[in-house]
């Protein structure tokens, strides 16, 4: 039998709450590749947003992976819980053994710009997507065995670092965190032979989008569409494999070019 990528190895991927989504796409991928995968959602955030919650909840999701025959276990925990991420970890540990990889794909968006900005928002934007992130990677890090080939951090940035986002700003700010914050992670666990990298999807095609929206960032890529999440995780995967194993501290943009316009 043909080895697969990630056979024998366990990865944690966030925000996994819709099969639409990049996490869904991420997952999905991960049991392509042979990974045992232990899932994340938080389903009330994508209530709370205009494109609404997977009608069939994360259920379904874990019920198709499991159905293609994914080992795969499934955690709803919301990350503005400072105990969440390493509690995602322990179950990983839990139910494989060990942990070799997290994929903190999770986002809050709330769509505030200047004028409607609040501390609340900028404090639960941060703890969501910064702090969770971070404390992802420390949680991987405290029960990583150095002598596994593997450890990989993957965290996820947005555009801002290419092109104004006014209207969102909580989100870029807590986001932009994690773009400048993963050499220093990478640099820091280098010696445990964990790569840390972070990944720029683009302007990502996961429904929430009108006709409209479409059709003005299809006109503006290069590349004549939008991002999708599939585009996505072949870029993780290549990172979570063996042929990224040299590759790290690197903010990546999978965009179609689009942050060269």
């Amino acid at each position: 039998m043909t080895r697969r990528a990630l056979d024998g190895r366990v990865v944690v991927v966030t925000g996994a709450s819709r099969r639409i989504a990049i996490g869904a796409a991420i997952a999905r991928r991960v049991v392509a590749d042979g990974g045992a995968l232990l899932l994340h959602s938080w389903a009330p955030h994508d209530a709370e947003q205009p494109w609404g919650a997977d009608p069939g909840g994360p259920e379904a999701l874990v019920d198709e992976l499991r159905a293609s025959g994914g080992r795969v276990e499934h955690v709803a925990a919301d990350l503005a819980d400072p105990a969440a991420p390493a509690a995602l970890v322990e179950a990983a540990r839990d139910a494989f053994g060990h942990v070799d990889a997290v994929v903190a794909n999770h986002a809050r968006s709330s769509a505030q710009a200047l004028e409607d900005l609040t501390a609340a928002e900028l404090d639960l934007s941060y703890a969501v997507n910064t702090r969770a992130s971070l404390l992802l990677v420390q949680a991987l890090a405290a029960q990583h065995d150095d002598a596994r080939p593997g450890g990989r951090a993957v965290l996820f940035t947005s555009g801002q670092y290419h092109g104004a986002m006014p209207g969102e700003l909580p989100y870029i700010a807590s986001k932009a965190a994690l773009h400048e914050v993963t050499r220093s992670l990478a640099v820091h666990l280098a010696p445990r032979r964990i790569t840390v990298n972070c990944v720029n999807p683009g302007p990502n095609d996961t429904g929430y989008a009108d006709d409209e929206a479409r059709a003005a960032i299809a006109a503006l890529n290069p590349g004549g569409r939008w991002s999708a999440p599939a585009d996505t995780a072949r870029l993780v995967a290549w990172l979570l494999g063996d042929e990224a194993d040299w590759v790290t501290g690197q903010t990546i943009a999978s965009d179609g070019g689009w942050s060269s316009r």
